[in-house]
C-alpha cells in the first residue's frame, strides 16, 4: 500500500508499505477514503514530538471502511463506514474510566506517532469498539473528518478547559483550523465576545464569517491595547493558546482578566516563560491537555442535526498520490490560504 512515511525532522515521502494486519483480537484494519494534516503533523516533521520515531507513517485522522476485525470487536464489522478517532482508547483503564482517553495506558495518542497512522490506504485501529464511530447516514464523509481531531480539540481544550459561559469574554489566540474550531464549539455558549487574533488577513476574515465578534491582525495593531479597548480596560475571561509558540502564550498572559482562565491548546516545542511576576495575585488558572475525543458524540450529533457545519474548514483537496503537494500547500497557508486541506484516498 501507499503510505506518507516520516524519516526524521524535514523529511518525509510517499513510500510502499506492507498491508497492515490484525495484532490483536481487539483490533480492526480500516481501508482509509479521506484523512486530513494536522499542524501536529508539521510539528513532528520539525522535530518537536520525539515520541514519534523516523519511519512512522504518519496522520491521525480519517473515515473509512472496515475491512477486517479481530475476534473481540463487537460493535463493528466488515463493511461499517466509520469515523477514526484521533485517541485510541481501551475503556477499562484507570485514565479512561476517568474519562482521560487520552492518557490511556494502552492508548492515547498513538495513531501516526508511535504506532502508524492513517495517511495511508489501510490504518490498524487498536482497541476498535471503542476508538471508532458509525458514520450516520446521510452525513457528508469529508466533513466528519474534522471531527477526528480539530473540532473536539477545538472544544474540548479550548472551550471547556477555557470555562466559556453565556456572557463571557474570549480571546482565540490563532486563527488556523484550532482556533476556527474552538470559535465555532464558544459559540454553543454564546459568551459576549470572541475576539480572534492572528497575523493571518485571510485567516481572520474566515474567522469573521465564522462568528467571531472582533479580529486583531497584530501586524497591524497591538493586540494587548486592542484587547483591553476592546474589554474596557479588563481582558478576557477566557484566553485560548492555539498556536503553540511561546511569543502567544505570553500574550494570553497579557491579556487575561483578573480570575480568568488560560487554556493552552497549542503544542510547545520549545519552553515559555510564565510571568508569575505580574499574574501571582490575579486569581487566573492555566489549563493542558490533550484532547480526549469524549466530546465526539455530542459533536456528531451536533453535525447531524446541522447544527455544525465542519466542512467550511475544508479549503483545499488532494488525491494521496498528492500527498506531498498536500503538505506543501498547508504547511504555507499563509501563501495559500489553506485550513484543512482533505487528502483523498479512494
Amino acid at each position: 500500500m501507499k503510505a506518507l512515511v516520516y524519516h526524521g525532522p524535514g523529511r518525509k515521502s510517499l513510500d510502499e508499505r506492507p498491508l497492515p494486519k490484525v495484532v490483536a483480537p481487539t483490533d480492526a484494519i480500516v481501508r482509509v477514503t479521506r484523512t486530513t494534516i494536522c499542524g501536529t503533523d508539521l510539528h513532528i516533521l520539525k522535530g518537536d514530538v520525539p515520541t514519534c520515531e523516523p519511519g512512522r507513517v504518519l496522520g491521525h485522522e480519517g473515515v473509512g471502511v472496515v475491512e477486517h476485525v479481530g475476534a473481540a470487536v463487537a460493535a463493528f464489522k466488515p463493511g461499517d463506514h466509520v469515523l477514526i478517532s484521533c485517541i485510541s482508547s481501551c475503556g477499562k483503564c484507570d485514565a479512561c474510566r476517568r474519562g482521560m482517553y487520552s492518557h490511556c495506558a494502552t492508548g492515547g495518542w498513538i495513531l501516526g506517532n508511535k504506532i502508524d497512522g492513517t495517511q495511508a490506504e489501510y490504518v490498524r485501529i487498536p482497541h476498535a469498539d471503542t476508538s471508532l464511530y458509525p458514520i450516520p447516514a446521510g452525513v457528508e464523509e469529508e466533513a466528519l473528518v474534522m471531527l477526528s481531531d480539530i473540532l473536539p480539540t477545538g472544544f474540548e481544550c479550548g472551550v471547556l478547559n477555557g470555562r466559556v459561559q453565556p456572557g463571557s469574554t474570549v480571546a482565540i489566540v490563532g486563527a488556523g483550523p484550532i482556533g476556527l474550531a474552538a470559535l465555532l464549539t464558544a459559540q454553543f455558549y454564546t459568551p459576549a465576545q470572541i475576539i480572534m487574533i492572528d497575523r493571518d488577513k485571510h485567516r481572520l476574515e474566515v474567522a469573521s464569517t465564522f462568528g467571531a465578534s472582533a479580529c486583531i491582525d497584530i501586524a497591524r495593531t497591538d493586540p494587548v491595547e486592542e484587547t483591553l479597548r476592546l474589554t474596557d480596560g479588563a481582558g478576557v475571561d477566557c484566553a485560548v493558546e492555539a498556536v503553540g509558540v511561546p511569543s502567544t502564550f505570553e500574550l494570553c498572559q497579557a491579556i487575561i482578566a483578573a480570575g480568568g482562565t488560560i487554556a493552552n491548546v497549542g503544542v510547545h516545542g520549545v519552553k515559555a516563560d510564565l510571568h508569575l511576576e505580574t499574574l501571582w495575585d490575579r486569581n487566573i488558572n492555566i489549563t493542558t491537555r490533550l484532547v480526549d475525543t469524549v466530546s465526539t458524540p455530542m459533536l456528531l450529533k451536533t453535525v447531524r442535526a446541522g447544527r455544525l457545519a465542519p466542512k467550511q474548514l475544508i479549503t483545499h483537496r488532494f488525491g494521496l498520490n498528492r500527498v506531498l503537494d498536500a503538505y506543501d500547500t498547508f504547511s504555507r497557508a499563509a501563501e495559500t490560504g489553506a485550513l484543512k486541506v482533505i487528502i483523498e484516498v479512494a
